[in-house]
């Protein structure tokens, strides 16, 4: 196979895994690692990937961020069974984070526990939580994006800083045993790395499109996580990986109950 055939199928692969390795691309093609390299320079002189470190990610992949509203109406259903799952985590008395996004909001949604205390850097989860009677409510404050809805900076990090909680819920845009979990925008990064670090426990929420896709910037290296609560068609082998690594999968498929 010629090296413009190879690229060319290599981008292909791009549409749909987003991030590829080179040990994986050495064996798909039967050649060298060595000359998957070269591809993949290659590739990325031309602005059709960008290289990372073992691999590549597609350039929309490591900086293009969807709205808010964008997100809202993609894997709705996914979404409702993630919430469910991890408020069915949350027990009386604990004290949480709930990270912006659409994700979490469905969390809010369905807390059915009792005495909890909540803080969260989102206004949408503070408006369905600010009426529950049996939530401690604190908000963060700080200078909210207007793309995602979340209050980020510094201040957001001060008032994070104050507080030690029981569990994290942390909403993301990249799943990837390699380059761990990442978002587009590096404020986001920082405000979500903030709660991680005062969180005796960490869990990611996300649909099943999220693994094997790496964005633009770090929040944390994967064996920073507990659990990845995740619904839909996830591969088994990536559930393998992941559960070698350390990190429980908690997986709500489409077709059949948990």
């Amino acid at each position: 196979m010629f090296s413009e055939e190879r690229q060319q199928k290599i981008s292909e692969l791009l549409k749909e895994k987003s991030s590829l390795r080179v040990n994986a691309l050495a064996e798909i093609f039967n050649v060298s690692e060595s000359t998957i390299r070269r591809d993949l320079q290659e590739m990325e002189e031309r602005g059709l990937l960008t290289r990372t470190h073992g691999g590549a990610v597609g350039i929309q992949g490591t900086n293009f961020e969807p709205s808010f509203r964008e997100k809202e109406a993609e894997g709705r259903e996914e979404k409702i069974n993630i919430g469910r799952i991890a408020a069915s985590m949350i027990k009386d008395g604990d004290t949480i984070i709930l990270d912006s996004g659409t994700t979490t909001l469905e969390i809010a949604k369905h807390i059915q526990a009792e005495r909890i205390t909540v803080i969260t850097n989102s206004i949408d989860i503070a408006a369905v939580l600010s009426n529950n009677e049996n939530i401690e409510l604190v908000v963060t404050g700080g200078s909210m994006r207007a793309t995602t809805r979340a209050m980020v900076g510094h201040i957001t990090e001060y008032v994070l800083k104050n507080f030690r909680v029981d569990i994290a819920f942390i909403g993301a845009n990249g799943i990837s045993i390699e380059e761990g979990i990442t978002t587009p925008n590096f404020a986001e990064a920082q405000t979500k790395k903030a709660m991680m670090n005062v969180a005796n426990k960490v869990i990611i929420v996300a649909d099943g499109s999220k693994f094997n896709k790496v964005c633009f910037s770090v929040i944390s290296p994967t064996r920073a996580v507990s659990s990845i609560i995740t619904s839909g068609a996830v591969e088994e082998d990536i559930i393998k990986s992941f559960e070698e690594a350390g990190v429980e999968i908690l997986l709500k498929e489409m077709d059949r109950n948990c």
